[in-house]
Parts: C-alpha cells; sequence; structure tokens
C-alpha cells in the first residue's frame, strides 16, 4: 500500500516536470511553466525523504544540506546580474555533475564485497562518475573563460591529440573495473581523475562563439548524469527528470549547431577558438560617425526600426533602456522590432530571457530568418553590443572562421548603427567589416548612456 502511494506520488512529481517543460516552451508561460515544474521538484523530493526504507535515515544531514544549498540558491538568484548568468548556469551545471560524480563514487565505495564487476549496478556506477566529473571540470573551466579569469586561448598544447589519449584512458580504466574479479578502488580513484582531466581538456580549446553551445552541452551531460545517478537507485523521477534535462540538452545544443552550420564535431574541436581572420583587414579602414542628436532624428522619422542586441546591451545593463526608447518611438508611430541570433550572448535564449527581464512584449522578437526579411524594408538598424552574429565575413570570407555561420543581415538595411564602446573585436576575435560599410554608422560609447542620449533628443526633436 506504502509503495503504491509513493509511486503514485512519483508518477504526479513527473507528470509536473512534463507540463512545466512544456510551459516553458513560450515566453508567456515560460514562469508558470518554471513554477509547475519547481513544484514537482519538490515533490519529488518530499516523497523521496519519507519513502519507507530499511535501515536509518539522516534526516539531520539531509536538512542542513537542503537549508544550506536553498539559502545559497536563493541568495544566488536575487542578486546575480543579468549579464552574470552564463556564468551562473555553468556553475550550477557543475554542481549538478558534482553530485552525479560523488554519487557515483560513494555507491563504488558501498558495494558489497562479492559483487558482480560485470552487473548493472557496477556499470552505472562507472557511468554516473564519468559523466558527472566531465560536466563538473568542464562547466568549471566554461565558468572561468566567461568571467574572464581564464582567458579565451587558454588551451593545452595539441589539445586534439591529448583530448583523444585522455578518452581512450577513460575508456580503457572502465573496461579494467568491470573486467576485474573484485572492486580495485585504486582504478576507481584513477577513472575518476582522468575523467575530470578530460572535462578540463574536453572545453579549454573551445571558446569564441563556440561558448552557447559548450553550456547547452554540459548542461545535457548534467541531465544525462542524473538519469545514472537515478539508475542507481532506481528511482523513476531522477531517470526521466534527467532525460527531460539530457534530451532537451542535446536537441538545443543540435539546433543551435545548425543555426552556425557548423557541426558539433567542429564546435568540439574549437573551430572559432583564437581565430584572427582578417576580414576588412585589406579594406580602408574608415568609419563614419554619428551623434546622439542625428540618430535622434532619423529614429524619429523612420517607419520601421529593428534593434539587434548582443552581449554589450546586457553589460551595460540597458534592456530597460532600449525597451522605454521603443515605446517612446512606438508612440510616434515607428514600427520597432528586435532581431535574435540563436547563438546571441553567452548563453542559449541569452538575449530572450534579458528582453524579457525589461518587459519588452514576445510578438516584437523576430528569429534570424524572419529578421532577415525584413533588413530590406528597414530604416534603421541599431546594433547594440553585437559583433560576430551581424559579421558579413560569414558569407564573404572563406578564410573566416565562422564562414558559412548564417549571421544577420544588418547591412541591407537603410542604415546601420553600430552602438560600441570602440573598435575592439567582438567575443569571437574576429574583424568586422561591417563597420567600415557604405551605409553603417558607429556611435562610440557606454550603451545605456548613449540610448539615454537618444531618447532625451526624441523627446525634444
Amino acid at each position: 500500500m506504502e509503495k503504491t502511494i509513493t509511486d503514485l506520488l512519483y508518477l504526479v512529481s513527473i507528470i509536473l516536470f512534463i507540463v512545466g517543460l512544456k510551459g516553458l516552451s513560450h515566453p508567456e508561460t515560460a514562469r508558470k511553466g518554471n513554477l509547475t515544474a519547481a513544484a514537482g521538484m519538490i515533490l519529488g523530493i518530499l516523497v523521496a525523504l519519507f519513502e519507507p526504507i530499511e535501515g536509518n535515515n539522516n534526516y539531520g544531514w539531509i536538512v542542513a544540506g537542503v537549508a544550506l544549498g536553498s539559502g545559497i540558491g536563493l541568495v544566488a538568484a536575487k542578486k546575480i546580474q543579468m549579464t552574470k548568468m552564463p556564468e551562473m548556469v555553468s556553475l550550477f551545471n557543475g554542481l549538478g555533475g558534482a553530485c552525479a560524480m560523488l554519487i557515483g563514487l560513494v555507491e563504488f565505495y558501498n558495494l558489497p564485497a562479492g559483487t558482480d564487476m560485470m552487473s548493472a549496478a557496477v556499470f552505472t556506477d562507472i557511468f554516473a562518475l564519468i559523466i558527472g566529473s566531465v560536466s563538473f571540470s568542464g562547466s568549471l573551466i566554461a565558468y572561468g573563460k566567461l568571467n574572464g579569469s581564464l582567458r579565451d586561448n587558454f588551451k593545452l598544447p595539441a589539445p586534439q591529440v591529448i583530448n583523444v589519449l585522455t578518452l581512450i584512458a577513460v575508456i580503457a580504466i572502465s573496461v579494467m573495473i568491470a573486467m576485474g574479479d573484485s572492486l580495485d578502488f585504486n582504478l576507481v580513484i584513477a577513472l575518476l581523475a582522468v575523467s575530470l582531466f578530460y572535462g578540463v581538456v574536453f572545453v579549454t580549446p573551445i571558446g569564441g562563439g563556440d561558448m552557447p553551445v559548450v553550456i547547452s552541452l554540459l548542461n545535457s551531460f548534467t541531465g544525462i548524469g542524473a538519469m545514472g545517478a537515478g539508475l542507481i537507485y532506481g528511482n523513476n523521477v531522477m531517470i526521466i527528470g534527467g532525460i527531460l534535462v539530457g534530451a532537451s540538452g542535446i536537441i538545443l545544443t543540435v539546433l543551435m549547431c545548425e543555426a552556425m552550420n557548423r557541426t558539433l564535431l567542429h564546435v568540439l574541436v574549437g573551430g572559432l577558438s583564437g581565430g584572427s581572420g582578417g576580414s576588412g583587414n585589406d579594406r580602408e579602414q574608415v568609419v563614419k560617425e554619428v551623434m546622439p542628436n542625428d540618430l535622434a532624428i532619423q529614429l524619429k522619422y523612420a517607419s520601421k526600426v529593428i534593434v539587434v542586441p548582443g552581449y554589450g546591451l546586457a553589460v551595460a545593463q540597458a534592456q530597460h533602456t532600449i525597451h522605454e526608447l521603443e515605446q517612446l518611438l512606438t508612440a510616434e508611430g515607428v514600427d520597432v522590432k528586435y532581431a535574435i541570433h540563436p547563438v546571441a550572448g553567452r548563453m542559449p535564449g541569452h538575449m530572450n530571457v534579458l528582453l524579457a527581464e525589461a518587459d519588452v512584449s514576445y510578438d516584437k522578437l523576430l528569429e534570424l530568418d524572419q529578421a532577415n526579411a525584413e533588413f530590406p524594408t528597414t530604416d534603421v538598424v541599431l546594433v547594440i553590443g553585437a559583433n560576430d552574429v551581424v559579421n558579413p565575413a560569414a558569407k564573404e570570407d572563406t578564410t573566416s572562421p565562422i564562414y558559412g555561420m548564417p549571421i544577420l543581415d544588418v547591412e541591407l538595411a537603410k542604415t546601420v548603427v553600430v552602438m560600441k564602446r570602440g573598435m575592439n573585436k567582438g567575443y569571437a576575435g574576429i574583424e568586422n567589416p561591417l563597420f567600415f560599410g557604405e551605409r553603417t554608422k558607429m556611435l562610440f560609447g557606454d550603451a545605456k548612456a548613449s540610448i539615454n542620449k537618444i531618447k532625451d533628443e526624441v523627446n525634444q526633436a
């Protein structure tokens, strides 16, 4: 009877996960979907805590861990700035991987003497230990790269060779553990160390515009690790929850690769990393500047304006300010929309989240193909802190590291205004010939301050 009730409550928890995931597919239902999935998680935890088991429960340790983790998570969620969201996601991915890693390690330690090493229990322990370790160390490297503590060109010598050799070592040690007559814990420690090292060599060659793809992939690893932990304990909620996270992460990773016209293998070998494409170097590099008052007049008398947000918008915390400018121009009869590139920012959906925080209507967000269809009839395009996703070198320069990647064709608009602090290259370190285009003008300065000046000028124009 008790098991029936437990299974029924687990089933409710799983349904809440699925319904919540469905809600996350649209901005208007995302908040409700998030709360629904959170309710499913809380229910799953409570059922697991009070599920009848043999032996003693360590409720004191469990409650202390839950309280500590919840407190840290609550403070982090309240204090984290939008610009730091990619770092926080990477860190949380790493913590999820660390949980799967520790579960695998502890269950190896708890294996009863005489356990068949070719059993499903040993295989699931190996699986959880490897995936969790790779996710943990790889996410920490991604965190370091995103917050600038690790330089993008930080990598080991001959990374592809080390990568393959390390992967071979992981497989070899796993086979040695499974083929043994009894558990050799020294091999488990060796597998842990090599798996952690593999996470490091796996992520260090990757950088630049590929980082959103890597974060999505590591997120799926965390889900797969949770699934492995669920297999160890025979917990259906952990298994299905892990499958949902892992599968959605893989699907998102594949979609982002397709959006960049690249294969996942190409991303993993670090095609963009340290790219120094010289696009635009052989051009006469003369830029035309525009002042806020001139731009304000252009915007006020335009029929259609499209904003292209990038990481610079997040850094300047200008999402609310651009929304205010959008409302001001809309009141003047201007059609204002936003063009969102799939890999804009530092993580999947970064720009969508940023604009949603400022209550920008979802109807005003254009995906890549929709935006490219509208640029030829657009009077002014405002590129705010986005560099790589509007770089024409992706179409023109076969030697460019981003050649073949679909971009936003902003140069087709009548006027393009790029808002930047200076002429530094973008995150991928690639020169952008757009800045020297005939229709392009540059507005230098902090994005938020510049947009505020434009707002003032629009009001006075």
